[in-house]
C-alpha cells in the first residue's frame, strides 16, 4: 500500500480554499499511484475554528466540504479532520473526527475521544469525545484511525483521561496508525512529540503515520514535522518544519524500516523560522502587506525589523525612527544602519516638541510634582500616536516590539510601546532576543554589532539602563521561566537558590500588571507557556499581590 501524507497550511473559516488546496494534493496522489492520502486534525475548516463551531452554517459548510471531498475519493481513499454532529440529543452537538472517504462516498468515521481542556486548547467546550472505537478496512489492510491527543494517552497513564483510545483499537489487530494532528508549535515540542510517538510504536509494534498542519492562526503557530515511524520505534522520515510538503511511503518499506530522515531542532532556528512563518500568516490571511513599527536602536526592534523584512519582503517594511532629547546619538545611528543594511524604508520623526508641547500645557497641573514614570510614558505615547496615525493613514499594520520579559513585569507603557495589531517577540525573553540577535547575524553583521552590545534602555530619561528598574535579565529570566512555564510558586524558587525578596518583587510585578497584557494584541506563541490564550489569570487576583 502506497500513502501519502499532506502537511498543508489550512486557513480557518476558508472552506473552498481549503477544499481546493485539498483536491490537488489529491490529484497529485492519484498521478504518483497513492492508495490513500491523509491530511490533518479539522483540515476542512482549520485548527482552531474556537466559537465558529456554534453556528450551524459553519457545520454545514464543513458538511459540504467532505461531500466535495468524498466525490474525488475515487481511485484513492482520502483521511481527513472535520467537525461532525452528534445525533444523541445528550452530550455535545458535535465531535472532532476523521473521516474515511472511498469510492466516492463517506465510508467510515472515527471521532476524537480524549479532548483537551489544558493551555490553548479547550475541545471539550464544543465537542463529544468518542465512546466507539473500530478499524478500518482498506485493501486488505486494517488501519487504526486517531485523532491528536488519542495517541497521548500511552496505557492510561496520562492523568487527565480514563480510556486509551490505542489499547481498545488493538484487540482488532490493526496493521498500522493513523494521526490526524494539529499540534501547536513550543521549541520544545518536537523532541515531546518524537518522544509519545515512539513510545507509542514501541507499545503497539506497529508503524505510525501522523500528519500535522502547518502554518499560523493568529498566534497559534504549527510546525508541520509530520512524522513516519517503523515498527521498530525509529524514525523513518520526519516532514520540514513551518512550510508544506506531500510526501509518499511504501507500506512494506517502512515496515522494513530502510529509511530515516529527521529535521535539525536548533532552538533558535526554530524560534526564527516559526516567527517568519506567524508573521507572514498573520498579513497574508488576513489580506494584509505592509507593516509599520518604531526602530529605536535598541535590539528588541531590531530584532523585530530583521523578522518582518524576512517575513514580508523589505518592500512592505516601514520605520519610524522617533528620537527624543533623551535618545543617544548612536541609537539614531544603529537605527538608520539596521534600515539601510535591510533596505527597508525609514523616517525621521523627532518627537521633542510635541513633548514639550504636552508638558507646556500639564506644567501647571503638574506644579510642584517631580519628573517620574508619567512623563516617560508620555513620550511613549507620543510615539505610539505618531505610529498609529501612520498605520491609519497607509494602511499599514503596526507591529508590537515588546519581549516577553518586559510584558512578564510590565515594563511597557499602554498606549505607547504596547500598541500594536500582533506581538511578534513578546514570546521571547529578552536574554533570548540576544540569542535571536546573534543568529540573524551568523552569516555577516545584519543588526548593529553596537545594538547588541550596548547595555538595554528605553531611553526616556538621561543615562537611563533597564537595570535602573529591572533585576539583571539572566536572573529575571530565570525566575520568571519558573514562574511562568513550570508553574513554580514564590516558595520552590527561592529554594532554588534565588534571593526572596527579589522573587516576590519579581512575582508581584507579574500579577499586578496583568491588567496590561489582557490589553496587549495577540503574542506569537514559541514556548510552552505563551502570554494569551494559553494562560488564563485574573486581573484581581491577591495570589503574591
Amino acid at each position: 500500500m502506497k500513502i501519502a501524507i499532506a502537511q498543508l497550511n489550512f486557513h480557518i473559516g476558508n472552506f473552498d480554499g481549503n477544499v481546493e488546496k485539498m483536491l490537488t494534493a489529491i490529484a497529485n496522489a492519484k498521478e504518483e499511484k497513492a492508495d490513500l492520502i491523509c491530511f490533518s486534525e479539522l483540515a476542512t475548516c482549520g485548527y482552531p475554528p474556537r466559537d465558529f463551531l456554534e453556528f450551524d452554517d459553519f457545520i454545514k459548510e464543513g458538511m459540504a466540504a467532505i461531500d466535495c471531498l468524498a466525490k474525488a475519493a475515487k481511485g484513492i481513499a482520502v483521511v481527513v479532520g472535520a467537525p461532525s454532529k452528534n445525533p444523541v440529543v445528550e452530550g455535545k452537538d458535535l465531535y472532532n473526527s476523521a473521516y474515511f472517504l472511498a469510492n466516492g462516498t463517506i465510508q467510515q468515521v472515527q471521532h476524537k475521544a480524549l479532548l483537551p481542556t489544558y493551555d490553548v486548547f479547550d475541545e471539550y467546550r464544543y465537542f463529544e469525545p468518542a465512546s466507539e472505537f473500530n478499524i478500518v478496512e482498506f485493501k486488505g489492510k486494517r488501519i487504526a484511525l486517531t485523532v491528536c491527543e488519542d495517541i497521548w494517552n500511552i496505557g492510561n497513564e496520562n492523568p487527565l483521561y480514563t480510556i486509551c483510545p490505542l489499547d481498545e483499537l488493538m484487540p482488532q489487530k490493526p496493521d498500522f496508525v493513523l494521526n490526524l494532528s494539529a499540534s501547536p508549535f513550543s521549541y520544545t515540542h518536537a523532541e515531546e512529540r518524537i518522544r509519545i510517538l515512539k513510545a507509542n510504536v514501541k507499545r503497539y509494534g506497529l508503524p505510525m503515520f501522523y500528519v500535522n498542519h502547518s502554518g499560523a492562526q493568529t498566534e497559534l503557530l504549527f510546525d508541520g514535522g509530520s512524522l513516519v515511524i517503523a515498527p521498530n520505534g525509529e524514525i523513518y522520515d520526519e516532514l520540514p518544519y513551518f512550510e508544506e510538503a506531500i510526501r509518499y511511503y511504501e507500506l512494506e518499506d517502512v515496515n522494513a524500516g530502510k529509511q530515516q530522515f529527521t529535521q535539525p531542532k536548533d532552538k533558535m532556528t526554530l524560534i526564527h523560522d516559526a516567527l517568519v512563518m506567524g508573521i507572514r500568516d498573520y498579513f497574508g490571511k488576513l489580506g494584509f502587506r505592509k507593516a509599520i513599527f518604531g526602530l529605536s536602536g535598541g535590539i528588541d526592534s531590531a530584532v523585530t525589523a530583521v523578522l518582518a523584512a524576512r517575513a514580508l519582503g523589505e518592500d512592505n517594511v516601514r520605520c519610524i525612527l522617533m528620537p527624543s532629547q533623551f535618545s543617544s546619538g548612536h541609537s539614531v545611528n544603529d537605527a538608520r544602519q539596521l534600515a539601510e543594511n535591510l533596505g527597508i524604508q525609514y523616517d525621521i520623526m523627532p518627537i521633542q516638541s510635541m513633548y514639550e508641547a504636552y508638558m507646556d500645557t500639564l506644567k501647571p497641573h503638574f506644579w510642584g510634582k517631580d519628573f517620574n514614570v508619567t512623563e516617560e510614558n508620555l513620550q511613549a505615547r507620543i510615539r505610539g500616536m505618531l505610529l498609529m496615525a501612520m498605520s491609519n493613514k497607509f494602511g499599514n499594520i503596526l507591529l508590537n516590539t515588546s519581549n516577553k520579559s518586559e510584558m512578564a513585569v510590565g515594563y511597557g507603557t499602554l498606549y505607547g510601546d504596547m500598541c500594536g495589531g500582533l506581538s511578534v517577540i513578546g514570546d521571547v525573553y529578552k536574554t533570548e532576543v540576544f540569542e535571536l540577535a546573534r543568529y540573524m547575524n551568523k552569516d555577516g553583521e545584519v543588526i548593529p554589532e553596537n545594538t547588541i552590545t550596548k547595555p538595554p534602555s528605553a531611553e526616556l530619561r538621561p543615562d537611563q539602563k533597564d537595570s535602573d528598574s529591572l533585576p539583571d535579565y539572566d536572573i529575571l529570566d530565570k525566575v520568571l521561566f519558573e514562574y511562568i512555564e513550570n508553574q513554580q510558586g514564590p516558595k520552590e524558587i527561592i529554594q532554588m537558590g534565588f534571593d526572596e525578596k527579589l522573587v516576590r518583587r519579581i512575582l508581584r510585578l507579574v500579577n499586578i500588571n496583568e491588567f496590561k497584557r489582557h490589553q496587549t494584541a495577540p503574542v506569537l506563541r514559541v514556548s510552552r507557556k505563551a502570554f494569551g490564550m494559553g494562560r488564563r489569570m485574573p486581573i484581581v487576583g491577591k495570589y503574591l499581590s
